[in-house]
């Protein structure tokens, strides 16, 4: 198994700058709970660096001015830390020997998407895990938020499905990602359309005419819907269209680091997946389900760009 999202910081912590520590930490309960390998994949928008790049994309943005404000504060809360301290960090982890790469999370930022892609071609990352948690201005699954959670007594549920579905056409369309993260997070209140085939189907598409993989992800068991993502039928929808899968918690702090990992394998066996897709500067390669000798993997999926890596 794997666990392929993992965020260094809460959202409700600001100015805290990344620990080599706080790495293992999160490599040790992922490996006492079988998984072979994590990714640390924080938010692009949480680093100084993507301000120039991406901040203020709300001031044009679909939305009132209560939720243009509410992204404002978020903004100026979250985006406090140095992307290059923080894959140095990741960097030194790896050489440390510890089965971690170099991930981020990106956001969709519609028209964007170009300069992102420079920022990001400038740093080893090993993969990039492509998501959407807004539309417009609308933090959707900002559940403590209260202007954002407002908006879902307003909304039609079929509308906001289909602008989520538009959006993450739109991300996987740009070729920036590599792993669509928590593919159907639009559900998270669980709020769903009476008959959501028609945004399954075209989630599973854009996931397999871009060539990304897809995230299966215990994340939702923590939130108000109450399962994974995606969807079971979705995930039965990506396998039909050969999208390959990453496994991940998405957690914030070492105690949901390999969340549920077990209950992920389940559902994998149970579909007859026999194996994984990792990466290496953002390279894919098969990892197996089942037994795997630790040391053999990571000889073989030695990064050769990183010679001085020991890994």
């Amino acid at each position: 198994m794997l666990d392929y999202h993992l965020h260094l910081w809460p959202h409700t912590q600001r100015e805290v700058g990344p620990v080599v520590d706080q790495v293992a930490a999160y490599c040790e309960r992922a490996a006492a709970a079988g998984v072979l390998e994590v990714a640390i994949t924080e938010h692009l928008f949480r680093f100084r660096q993507a301000v120039p790049v991406v901040g203020g994309f709300w001031e044009d943005a679909e939305g009132s001015p209560e939720l243009k404000e509410s992204m404002a504060a978020y903004w100026d809360f979250l985006a406090r830390a140095d992307l290059d301290a923080y894959v140095e960090t990741v960097l030194v982890a790896k050489q440390a020997g510890l089965p971690v790469v170099l991930g981020l999370e990106v956001d969709h930022y519609p028209g964007r998407m170009d300069q992102v892609a420079g920022l990001l071609a400038g740093y080893p990352f090993d993969v990039l895990l492509g998501s959407v948690h807004w539309l417009g201005t609308w933090r959707f699954d900002d559940l403590g938020d209260a202007v954002s959670m407002e908006e879902w007594s307003i909304r039609d549920v079929d509308a906001t499905w289909d602008s989520y579905t538009r959006s993450i056409e739109e991300l996987a369309a740009t070729g920036t990602c590599d792993v669509l993260a928590h593919p159907d997070l639009i559900k998270v209140t669980g709020k769903r359309p009476a008959s959501p085939v028609e945004w399954w189907d075209r989630i599973a598409e854009a996931a397999a005419s871009s060539g990304m993989a897809a995230e299966l992800s215990s994340a939702g068991w923590r939130k108000p819907v109450g399962e994974q993502y995606p969807a079971h039928p979705l995930l039965v929808r990506f396998a039909a269209h050969g999208v390959p899968l990453t496994t991940a918690s998405d957690a914030h702090g070492v105690e949901h680091v390999a969340d549920r990992a077990g209950d992920l394998r389940v559902i994998l066996d149970q579909m007859g997946v026999d194996h994984l897709q990792a990466y290496r500067r953002r390279q894919p390669h098969t990892v197996p389900l089942g037994a795997v000798d630790t040391q053999a993997y990571r000889d073989a999926s030695k990064d050769p760009a990183r010679p001085d890596i020991e890994e």
